[in-house]
């Protein structure tokens, strides 16, 4: 046997062979040296399909939309009868057309509707919801709106609908800097999207497995036909799931039963990817009913959190309806718990300052 000299071990070189996280570079979607910057959302396709496959994704949108805009709004009567008149596509209401443009502003970072006015008093008598992947934002030098163009649908594809700015009822996303476009929430959901879909899938595969294990048969024989014949008895008495009736010749028939065994450590990593996936979007567990992750004074410090949040959504709402449609209107409010903890402040602070009589005498007994 050769004589092996150990201190010719050699460690290995992990961190030059693993690929580290590395965070992309970006750049703001800001103004360019050219007369004119346009944009156009060319991932619309795919964020629509995330938005209509995902459960979670779409079930997290529209409750944020709900919280925002759905219990309606009030409004002096000008206003009320002006709204009463819109209709959209011809059986909208404005609370429907303020429902979709939400959405749509975080499915795709813009929502655009097409501004229709009386010509002749300029009273606002329409709002017809548009495309987002059909419309393009144009910028000047200074980074302001010039015009929104929209590209055909129907006709050709050349053929181009310009808007003036005034035309266009545009609600944005989380338009941060300089940047000429919102941002869409699916964008920075998407890897955590793909990390449950995956994990889904995988546990998918686990549970069958579990319920109908992996066998690896090992037959003493290679002729085709009673392989054949084999295979078939053991595949419809397994899917039938009967008694399975081997000869006791380990000679003729040997196997081993493959498992996969489901680990605490799996569905903590489902856990986690469902954590983030709200922490991401804004959206409490609590409010889909993902009940069970807090107690009921941490639910209720969550809740009420998630009130501020809501009440700067319908802020921006209100603003913009005011600057783009010279309507004023007040998005009301989602009922809130912060009376409620009131009350229960002062009952436990009453319940702290209530003494029993024999407590306040030197050497009572507790």
């Amino acid at each position: 046997m050769p004589k092996l000299d150990i201190g010719q071990a050699k460690s290995s070189d992990l961190e030059n062979v693993q690929d580290l996280w590395a965070v992309a570079a970006m750049n703001i979607d800001g103004v360019t040296n050219q007369p004119e910057t346009e944009w156009q959302n060319a991932k619309w396709p795919i964020y629509w399909g995330y938005f209509n496959t995902v459960p979670d994704l779409k079930s997290a949108i529209i409750l944020k939309a709900i919280w925002n805009v759905g219990k309606g709004h009030t409004a002096d009567n000008r206003t009320s009868v002006i709204l009463e008149g819109i209709n959209g596509w011809g059986k909208d209401t404005f609370q429907d057309i303020i429902f979709n443009m939400e959405i749509i502003k975080r499915v795709n970072g813009d929502s655009y509707a097409e501004i229709i006015r009386n010509k002749e008093t300029g009273t606002l008598i329409n709002l017809k919801p548009l495309d987002p992947g059909s419309m393009k934002i144009i910028v000047n030098r200074a980074g302001r709106i010039i015009r929104y163009e929209q590209t055909a649908k129907i006709r050709d594809k050349d053929y181009v609908t310009k808007f003036e700015p005034k035309d266009i009822f545009h609600l944005s996303n989380n338009r941060l800097g300089d940047q000429i476009h919102g941002i869409s929430d699916i964008e920075s959901l998407e890897p955590v999207i793909k990390a449950e879909e995956e994990s889904f899938a995988d546990m998918k595969t686990i549970n069958h497995r579990q319920a109908k294990p992996l066998i690896m048969f090992k037959l003493g024989t290679d002729d085709p036909s009673k392989i054949e014949a084999f295979v078939n008895k053991m595949d419809q008495a397994i899917n039938k799931g009967e008694h399975i009736y081997i000869p006791d010749d380990e000679n003729s028939v040997k196997y081993d039963v493959i498992q996969v065994n489901v680990s605490q450590l799996v569905m903590a990593w489902r856990d986690d990817i469902r954590n983030k996936f709200y922490r991401t979007i804004g959206l409490p567990q609590i409010v889909p009913g993902g009940g069970g992750q807090s107690t009921e004074s941490e639910s209720k410090v969550i809740y009420l959190a998630f009130e501020q949040i809501v009440e700067k959504e319908q802020l921006y709402l209100e603003k913009q309806i005011w600057n783009q449609l010279a309507l004023k209107i007040d998005f009301n409010s989602p009922t809130s718990v912060s009376q409620a903890m009131q009350a229960d402040e002062a009952k436990d602070a009453g319940q702290q300052l209530a003494f029993q009589p024999g407590e306040t005498k030197a050497g009572a007994v507790k």
